[in-house]
């Protein structure tokens, strides 16, 4: 049966359409996993610092609640009787200029910190840190670090915990506030803080060491499937996942899960001598009013309570390190965050062979 000319070129026409459908999504599919793996790879120092006045954003709420609940007339009433305040101070200000300089007032400097298993958040806190230590007065500025992790890598942790002892080593003080969660890892970093802050349902503790290895070196005998772990060094393998475990590389790796445990139990103990590890150090968690009552943290409330408070008498600012991102980057991110996010989710189940806090 022979076709019309309509009739082939609507069907090439769909087959065209078809076959550039197919290599676009082919290719995008290609472009969008090469930004993953570069997304990973970008270099140190890509990003910028942002700096946010938390006092101006709370006297912008406060005047928006205001417009909305008071009568009009009231709040134009209001508003006039504060700009003439604020002339007035201004007018203060300008006469004790060449006796008090503006910047004698405390300063806080607020920091983020959500962690994963990976401690990936380190990376920003560094540089928020590093900018903060630039400008911030020892003895005279504070440094609040809000903290969120159920903790992690022994090394990654290990280094998040370094970065916040460079704000006390430079005489700056340090104030951790936990809202939901700073246990293990977690608590590490907290216990650094000169005042640690807790909201009264948030977990505290988990001073332990954990490690799970899976092994299937019995399904893999099972099958005929041979294995084979070969090594230079008698503890270069301890315990491995398809090879056959022996009690001596399982007494090693408890070893070395004693002794990492005893390294963080001293950590603690330096940063919070007066604690009882003997009550606490024992991989158990505890509720904020809890953990007040055992010492591991210094008073109850939450973030929001602390800095709104502290709004009322100094300048508080939230600094954050942003890495610089086009389109093309946010596309990789996206996929990578993803990735990394479906990865956690599967190595919190299984938990991980490495050791963690």
């Amino acid at each position: 049966m022979e076709l019309s000319v309509y009739e082939f070129f609507s069907d090439y026409g769909l087959f065209l359409a078809k076959t550039i459908t197919l290599a676009v999504i082919f290719i995008g599919a290609i472009l969008i996993i090469i930004l993953a793996a570069s997304h990973g790879k970008k270099k140190h120092g890509e990003g910028e610092i942002e700096i946010e006045h938390l006092n101006d954003k709370l006297s912008e709420t406060q005047k928006a609640i205001k417009s909305a609940v008071m009568d009009k007339e009231a709040f134009e009433h209001e508003l006039k009787a504060e700009k003439k305040a604020d002339k007035e101070k201004a007018k203060q200000a300008k006469k004790q200029k060449d006796n008090v300089r503006e910047e004698d007032g405390k300063r806080i400097f607020v920091l983020d910190f959500d962690g994963d298993i990976r401690a990936s958040d380190v990376a920003s806190l560094r540089e928020s840190v590093s900018a903060v230590l630039t400008i911030a007065r020892p003895g005279t500025d504070e440094v609040v670090v809000r903290l969120e992790s159920g903790g992690g890598m022994v090394h990654s942790y290990g280094l998040a915990a370094s970065q916040m002892l460079r704000v006390t080593s430079a005489g700056v003080e340090l104030t951790v506030c936990i809202d939901e969660v700073a246990a293990s890892g977690g608590y590490m970093m907290a216990c650094t803080g000169q005042k640690v802050i807790a909201a009264p349902f948030a977990i505290v503790g988990s001073i332990g060491v954990v490690a799970q290895v899976p092994n299937f070196h019995r399904l893999l005998k099972k099958n005929d499937i041979d294995f084979e772990v070969l090594t230079a060094g008698e503890y270069k393998r301890t315990l491995t996942v398809f090879g056959e475990n022996t009690d001596e590389g399982r007494k090693k790796f408890v070893h070395d899960l004693n002794e990492t445990h005893d390294l963080f139990k001293d950590f603690i103990h330096q940063q919070r001598p007066s604690l009882d590890l003997t009550r606490v150090a024992n991989g158990d968690v505890w509720y904020g009013s809890q953990a007040l009552e055992l010492g591991l943290v210094d008073e109850l409330k939450t973030s929001d309570e602390y800095l709104l408070a502290a709004c009322e008498e100094s300048d508080v600012y939230l600094v954050s390190y942003e890495q610089k991102t086009g389109l093309m980057d946010k596309i990789g991110e996206m996929v990578s965050v993803a990735a990394e996010k479906t990865t956690d989710r599967f190595l919190t189940k299984a938990r991980r062979s490495e050791i963690e806090l």
